[in-house]
């Protein structure tokens, strides 16, 4: 292992702790659920920070990344909607925002050309607002209740932005296949 292996082996480790967080949280020790989902947020922003300040940027890294993201997002998000946490129409809607990218980006891969995956503004702010609604909803089931209008209205966000962003995501990619010569 070299020192540029650093991002890599930092995102499989939060891909590893997607199974402990989950389990804690169907076992309702929000707790430590909140210190594994920060580790892991934490994590997150350190193997980011590494790869481009030492210019340790990798394929591997570039498909690792998202993909620890994703497992603990999505899982999360399946667990606490199974909960009663978090409403199940926001569950369906991140989880088919995100089955409808992963397939697109698998389409374009093989249909158009090789994926740069560069993910906007919208999205962006998308997957922050993903975080902190898990984040919060773990701290409300757990150590600290907060008020009810902050959940509702930060549920009602990311529905929004989940929206778009997956909207302006298969705009957007459509548009490059066909500009590439491709019927989408």
């Amino acid at each position: 292992m070299q020192a540029k292996d650093i991002p890599n082996l930092i995102s499989v480790l939060r891909i590893l702790l997607t199974l402990p967080t989950v389990w804690l949280l169907f076992e309702h020790e929000f707790s430590y659920a909140l210190i594994l989902f920060a580790v892991a947020g934490f994590s997150d922003g350190l193997d980011g920070y590494l790869a481009k300040r030492f210019v340790w940027q990798s394929h591997l890294g570039g498909m690792l990344d998202p993909l620890a993201d994703k497992a603990l997002l999505m899982s999360s998000f399946l667990v606490l909607g199974g909960l009663g946490l978090i409403p199940i129409w926001l569950v369906i809607l991140v989880i088919f925002r995100d089955l409808t990218i992963m397939g697109g980006a698998l389409y374009y891969h093989f249909s158009v050309e090789e994926v740069d995956a560069d993910p906007s503004l919208i999205s962006k702010l998308n997957t922050l607002l993903q975080i902190l609604l898990v984040l919060l909803v773990v701290t409300d089931a757990g150590p600290f209740p907060l008020p009810s209008q902050l959940l509702q209205t930060l549920v009602w966000a990311t529905g929004f932005t989940t929206l778009v962003s997956g909207a302006a995501y298969v705009w957007i990619w459509t548009i490059k296949a066909r500009n590439k010569g491709r019927h989408v």
